[in-house]
C-alpha cells in the first residue's frame, strides 16, 4: 500500500522537536488558521494514512516553525527550521 502523503514523518519530527502533542497541533490549526483537524487527523497524517491539502501543509509548517518545502522534501538530518 502506498502512503497517502510524504510529509507525515517530518511532521512528527518537527512536532516532537517543539514538544507538542498531536492535540496541541490540532488546536493551533483551529485557533490560528480556522482549520478543523482533530488529534486523530494529525495521527493519520503522521502515519501516512491521510493526505494533506496544500493549505493544511502551509498552516502545519507555520505552526511547527518549519519551511513547507522541508516538510515535503527535507532530509531526516535537516533541522527543518524556517
Amino acid at each position: 500500500m502506498n502512503p497517502a502523503n510524504i510529509v507525515g514523518l517530518r511532521l512528527k519530527q518537527a512536532r516532537e522537536k517543539l514538544g507538542l502533542d498531536q492535540a496541541d497541533v490540532a488546536a493551533a490549526l483551529s485557533v490560528d488558521y480556522q482549520i478543523n483537524l482533530d488529534q486523530s487527523d494529525i495521527s493519520e497524517i503522521e502515519r501516512q494514512k491521510r493526505g494533506v491539502k496544500d493549505f493544511e501543509l502551509d498552516a502545519l509548517a507555520k505552526v511547527l516553525l518549519v519551511d513547507p518545502v522541508w516538510l515535503l522534501r527535507g532530509s531526516d538530518e535537516d533541522s527543518g527550521n524556517a
